[in-house]
């Protein structure tokens, strides 16, 4: 996955906004008006931070290298995803979707 399917992969979930909140560095894809997918347009390998249940946050970073506890975000809630070729894009998508799942439900 590169950064262009990563954002028509957020894009193609429904009522999904894009913007630069942070700055020009920054994309983010929110639901609600609340964030579900950020990621660094300014990192040599592609990254990008997802929302996740806290019980199966912490069970991926102990399954997958890949998984890391959440850059600048709440670690209890949210992971940082390398995208490094040792999972597929589906596992990638999976995530994606857990996370934007996660989100849509949450209350204002």
């Amino acid at each position: 996955m590169d950064i262009e399917q990563l954002r028509d992969y957020c894009l193609s979930k429904p009522h999904t906004e894009e913007g630069f909140p942070f700055g020009p560095e920054t994309l983010v894809f929110k639901i609600n008006g609340k964030l579900y997918l950020l990621t660094s347009l300014n990192t040599p390998q592609l990254q990008f931070n997802v929302k996740c249940d806290p019980s199966l946050a912490e069970e991926l970073r102990e399954q997958y290298a890949c998984v890391l506890p959440g850059f600048h975000m709440n670690k209890k809630h949210w992971n940082t995803i390398v995208v490094d070729g040792s999972v597929s894009n589906n596992q990638l998508k999976e995530w994606i979707n857990h996370s934007y799942e996660l989100v849509s439900k949450s209350k204002k």
